[in-house]
């Protein structure tokens, strides 16, 4: 395989989609094995071939961390969980949810591998089509090319996230001569909302699989896009079109799937919530088939998978479950009190008595964490420390998000690799109750309050009907969900219970930190995590801190090695 050095770091193209070398004698033109001609390649079948190979890297296979959740970038930097485990078990996050890195930190260029891979094979899909095949018409050339530049704004926008303005590297940028010296002082801004304009303009409302991206998908993620950067009239536009008139890509209405937990189950793929969605298969013969996403995310020595113990839901996110009288949020920060602490069993062996938080609490929280002495889906009752790898390191919480029921062993669970942690669950990137709540803040900010406050009432009307049983009908735990009924006549308050929504029902995956930087509260809301959370766990976070230049993650030492410092631009602080 060849490593293209485009002066913007090692962009490595699948041997799917790469091209042979030509020479000047045409007797020694011949295809390096494993490698397929140009003409192979630039067929309508090679062109689809390629296609799949943009959309695979979605998943950012070879780099963990390049992962769609975002389970280490998005919720353990926000404070939703920590790395759990043991200390010494990938170690390399280490410093990451305590904001240690430095640009030569292990890691750190996880999210830049996979997403300038992910653009490579993006645009190696729209080069081909420069020399396209007799059999490939002017309609397949512009349907291919709006999934694409899809992918490739999709790419784009998880490295501006992370490192803010990376090197902008198109098709039309010559990958073999390694002469570019590509800078990254260029915003990335108006290059993805340009892909994603050709998206919405040219993809169809239902595409011709199930899984292909839709104009409807390409619409959530530009108002996503516009959110970032404020531009609520632009946003509001495209969500509201979303909202009323959008369909997933089996052609269903978008809308809230009736019961919270279901929308995480293999059997429901693909259901009415799914906006964008990262596709996968279990069982098919290879397990690259199947979603490595969170397959060390169960808990450990007992249940679904056995292996590994990591990413443990924090106390700060458990107790914001705490609901008052009226069954509404604690939004003012009051859920860390002392009187209102969720119970829990750290520090307590298995064989201990307990007895679980009797208090009002909201029904989401059983849907996304598992605790002590309540059903893990249709495994045992969580059994507490038997189940947790350490900890005094990691606390008494497990994950719950999309492990696998003991039913879907061997249909959704694929177990021919060395954990029976490999699913074949779909991730959500974008699912309508996100959309929702991204329009209730777009609302707030342009003063449609009593708009704002129907979004939100109808995301919390799903969690008022989504309590968790036990086996014989009765409620699991104290759930008590409440509407706001009173109307919304003050922004900050209106914008607080917004934001502390995305917090309930999103927890977990993958939004928290991104959120928490571009409401510029991340400073606060990080103090007040290590405060509470760190003098619980003090060998894992006790003494870490959050300063303003971690809002960014550094651009890898080694990238900046390859074209100096002044091609590449270090983000400041590092």
């Amino acid at each position: 395989m060849k490593n293209y050095k485009l002066k913007v770091g090692a962009l490595l193209s699948s041997a799917l989609m790469m091209v042979a070398v030509s020479c000047s004698d045409e007797f020694l033109e011949v295809p390096a094995t494993g490698q397929l001609a140009e003409a192979q390649l630039t067929t309508l079948a090679g062109l689809e071939a390629s296609l799949i190979a943009a959309y695979s890297q979605v998943n950012g296979r070879g780099n963990r961390l390049a992962s769609p959740s975002n389970w280490v970038w998005g919720s353990i930097r926000g404070g939703d969980a920590n790395k759990g485990t043991d200390p010494g078990d990938f170690s390399t996050i280490n410093p990451i949810q305590r904001f240690e890195i430095n640009a030569a930190s292990g890691e750190v260029g996880s999210k830049w591998n996979g997403a300038y891979e992910g653009i490579a094979r993006s645009n190696n899909v729209l080069r081909l089509m420069m020399s396209k095949a007799g059999d490939v018409t002017d309609a397949d050339v512009v349907r291919i090319s709006a999934q694409a530049k899809f992918l490739r704004a999709h790419y784009y926008f998880e490295l501006k996230r992370d490192y803010g303005n990376t090197p902008y590297v198109d098709e039309t940028v010559d990958y073999g001569s390694g002469l570019e010296e590509i800078s990254n002082t260029q915003d990335l801004y108006p290059f993805i909302e340009t892909d994603l304009k050709y998206a919405v303009a040219n993809l169809p409302a239902v595409p011709s699989q199930v899984g292909r991206i839709n104009s409807w998908g390409a619409k959530a993620l530009l108002a996503k896009v516009y959110l970032y950067q404020k531009k609520y009239p632009e946003a509001k536009v495209l969500f509201d079109d979303v909202i009323a008139n959008g369909v997933t890509s089996r052609g269903d209405k978008y809308d809230l799937v009736e019961n919270y937990g279901e929308m995480f189950r293999g059997a429901n793929d693909n259901h009415k919530e799914s906006v964008w969605v990262y596709q996968a298969a279990a069982n098919t013969g290879s397990v690259n088939n199947a979603n490595p996403e969170f397959d060390l995310n169960y808990p450990y020595n007992g249940g679904p998978a056995g292996c590994c113990g990591f990413f443990q839901p924090s106390f700060t996110f458990v107790n914001s479950f705490r609901t008052d009288a009226s069954g509404l949020p604690l939004v003012d920060g009051s859920y860390n009190a002392a009187g209102n602490r969720v119970k829990n069993d750290q520090g307590m062996a298995s064989k201990d008595a307990f007895t679980p938080d009797q208090g009002n609490l909201d029904s989401r929280l059983d849907h996304t964490v598992g605790r002590r002495a309540l059903p893990y889906l249709d495994w045992d009752d969580h059994p507490g420390a038997d189940w947790i790898r350490n900890q005094p390191n990691g606390g008494p919480y497990a994950p719950k998000k999309y492990i696998y029921e003991k039913d879907e062993i061997g249909k959704f669970q694929d177990g021919s690799s060395w954990t029976a942690g490999y699913t074949g669950m779909n991730f959500m990137m974008i699912r309508f109750a996100d959309v929702l709540l991204m329009a209730a803040e777009v609302e707030v900010e342009l003063g449609g309050l009593e708009k704002a406050r129907e979004y939100v009432n109808r995301v919390r009307t799903r969690a008022m009907n989504s309590s968790l049983k036990r086996e014989d009908g009765s409620l699991a735990a104290n759930y008590k969900v409440g509407l706001y009924t009173a109307p919304w006549s003050n922004a900050t308050a209106a914008r607080d219970a917004v934001r502390f929504e995305r917090k309930l029902e999103l927890g977990m995956e993958g939004h928290r930190f991104y959120d928490l930087v571009r409401w510029g509260t991340v400073q606060a809301e990080m103090d007040a995590y290590f405060a509470f959370d760190g003098s619980i766990l003090q060998a894992a976070l006790g003494g870490a801190k959050f300063t303003d230049k971690y809002k960014l993650v550094p651009i890898p030492q080694d990238q900046i090695d390859l074209v100096g410092p002044d091609i590449l631009i270090q983000n400041t602080g590092f």
